[in-house]
């Protein structure tokens, strides 16, 4: 009988050492080494038919481990699933100066909350004020740390205790399974229910008035689309029902749409000065959708609705850092230029890139690659915004498919040093090159060349 080869499996400490190990303390931490050392021998012991068979391999093995245990969890990928604002990658690219506007600040000091005019204590909720209203037609603004948290401090501030009416047709859910409703329900808002899923009326917000009614909340369905028999009352519609019960009129906008994007194949997407222009007290929005910042909720509109928004404890609680401010700022300030804005603002290059000049990137890449020995082709395929917005738009786009079996292809490309991740469609791996900044394409190549080659 053979001896189980697992009993021959060096010691830790013979490991750590031995000649060919002890190099890597000169780099890193000795813990660092230790537990990557342990890992080496657990791989070993669970698997003998890999367990290293020379100082050298045990030296190699012990540096991959090393590099696992010392990558950061959260790290860069490509994008080349087609789905441009793609929430589990991230969602919005942030544009040059949004990157350089947080080294500036990050380097050092700020005067996040002090009144460089009078010399004094101030608050952080008056950066990006001006400019939200400047591009927005708002009284007033404040920024918290995403839409649902927006979402959780108007209702809060304004209804809590209180009934908040809303349509069965916008009880949405967002990704990662959470409900409108439950969002609501955090506030201390009670929610009220009104017509059904596919038809709501006026008169329906109407009769469900009250003593105990806070405030009227439009949901905008941003994620899906509902078609046929179906009605819905308007912003506009429900602002002299909100008017005559001298109540808050809540428009949970989502996106976060600046401009129009309407002659590039992108309508049904209301901008935020239209949804104020319409009426509504209130406007909610994310930073990090089609605006194109950094994840933050941005809620715009009265100045007393907002005053109170800011009173509240919740605003401590919900608050947002420097550096989500100084993003959000710097991107803020392209919009001055719209057409500034399309070019450099990476979400909206990318949803506005002509169809022709994403095929020839794609024809560039595939004989880039050829050039490695990779085969791979290029050919048409459809995008999609992603986000919660524009829910039923495909947008014309170019992708290259890998030859090779697409499961296999897909898992070594997760595993690169810089991933990317691509989408499979009748068993071909596709890398659509619409949510890759064109600015990527020498680090997507180099990063297909490294793994495939």
């Amino acid at each position: 009988m053979n001896a189980d080869p697992r009993r021959a499996l060096p010691s830790v400490t013979s490991l750590l050492d031995s000649e060919a190990v002890r190099p890597l303390l000169d780099d890193a931490p000795r813990a660092l080494v230790t537990a990557a050392v342990r890992d080496a021998i657990d791989a070993a012991r669970r698997d003998p038919d890999a367990t290293p068979a020379s100082p050298g391999d045990w030296a190699r093995a012990v540096t991959t481990a090393l590099l696992r245990r010392a990558r950061p969890s959260l790290r860069p990928v490509i994008n080349a699933t087609g789905v441009v604002l793609h929430t589990n990658l991230g969602r919005a690219p942030l544009a040059d100066v949004a990157r350089e506007a947080i080294v500036s600040i990050a380097e050092g000091y700020s005067n996040l909350e002090y009144d460089l005019d009078r010399g004094e204590r101030g608050s952080r909720h008056s950066h990006a004020v001006a400019l939200l209203c400047e591009l927005t037609g708002a009284e007033d603004a404040i920024v918290v740390n995403n839409c649902a948290g927006a979402l959780v401090l108007a209702l809060g501030a304004l209804a809590e205790g209180r009934e908040a009416i809303v349509s069965r047709g916008e009880l949405v859910e967002i990704g990662g399974s959470f409900r409108v409703p439950e969002i609501m329900a955090k506030s201390g808002a009670k929610l009220v229910e009104i017509g059904t899923t596919n038809r709501t009326h006026v008169d329906d917000y109407r009769r469900a008035l009250g003593p105990q009614t806070g405030a009227i909340l439009k949901v905008h369905r941003g994620n899906f689309a509902m078609e046929g028999f179906v009605a819905e009352a308007s912003v506009r519609e429900l602002v002299p029902v909100a008017r005559e019960a001298e109540i808050p009129l809540l428009h949970d906008l989502g996106s976060g749409l600046l401009i129009s994007l309407d002659e590039f194949g992108l309508s049904g997407e209301p901008t935020t000065r239209d949804a104020l222009a319409a009426g509504a007290s209130l406007v909610m929005m994310s930073g990090d959708k089609l605006l194109g910042g950094p994840q933050a909720g941005i809620i715009v509109g009265d100045h007393v609705f907002v005053s109170r928004l800011r009173a509240s404890p919740l605003a401590r609680a919900l608050r947002v850092d420097k550096l989500t401010i100084a993003a959000l700022e710097a991107t803020l300030a392209l919009y001055r230029e719209p057409a500034r804005a399309l070019r450099e603002v990476p979400t909206l290059a990318m949803l506005t890139a002509p169809v022709a000049q994403v095929h020839a990137r794609a024809t560039a890449l595939v004989s880039a690659l050829g050039a490695h020995g990779i085969r791979a082709s290029s050919r048409a395929s459809e995008a999609t915004v992603g986000g919660g917005a524009f829910p039923t738009a495909r947008i014309p786009s170019a992708a290259i498919a890998l030859d090779g079996d697409a499961q296999q292809l897909a898992e070594r490309l997760r595993r690169a040093e810089l991933p990317v991740i691509g989408r499979i469609e009748h068993d071909v791996l596709l890398l659509d090159l619409r949510s890759v900044p064109a600015s990527h394409d020498s680090r997507l190549a180099a990063s297909l060349a490294s793994v495939l080659t």
